[in-house]
């Protein structure tokens, strides 16, 4: 199961005027610790950024599961959070579950029905919130296909 920890890296980025300025921007990555998700972010951002950059802040994400990592086209991170509605098998009470999930879509009705299609063969849920966030890209583990 995937443990998802957003990182945020601080550096000098070019503006649109051509000014240079500091700016710090949210990344989400699957690993099994802080230091992993510090070094697979790092790795991963290198190719990307000129000059020196580092980990500004790295914590776990309370993220149950992300949908959209293989999408090609260009989109924003939706957290889609939906209460799902158990049977208690000892006492037969209903009990509500509350999740957030992530997904790539252009725009939130395209992230609704995204989650939906995805959820679909789950148990009952009613989502509850839907909010843009501010995660610019996810780094799932690169799983080898070696048998």
């Amino acid at each position: 199961m995937a443990q998802w920890i957003e990182t945020r890296l601080r550096y000098d980025k070019i503006d649109e005027r051509g000014r240079q300025k500091k700016v710090t921007e949210p990344y989400l990555v699957d690993a099994l610790s802080f230091t992993e998700a510090e070094a697979r972010i790092t790795e991963e951002m290198k190719p990307y950024i000129s000059g020196e950059f580092s980990v500004a802040a790295v914590k776990k994400a309370k993220i149950a599961e992300v949908f959209g990592l293989d999408y090609d086209e260009d989109g924003k991170w939706w957290k889609i959070r939906a209460a799902f509605i158990t049977l208690d098998e000892k006492s037969g009470c209903e009990k509500c579950h509350i999740s957030d999930f992530l997904i790539k879509a252009e725009e939130i009705r395209e992230a609704i029905a995204g989650f939906q299609h995805e959820i679909s063969t789950l148990a009952d849920y009613e989502i509850v919130a839907v909010a843009e966030t501010l995660i610019l890209d996810v780094f799932p583990v690169k799983r080898s296909n070696s048998n």
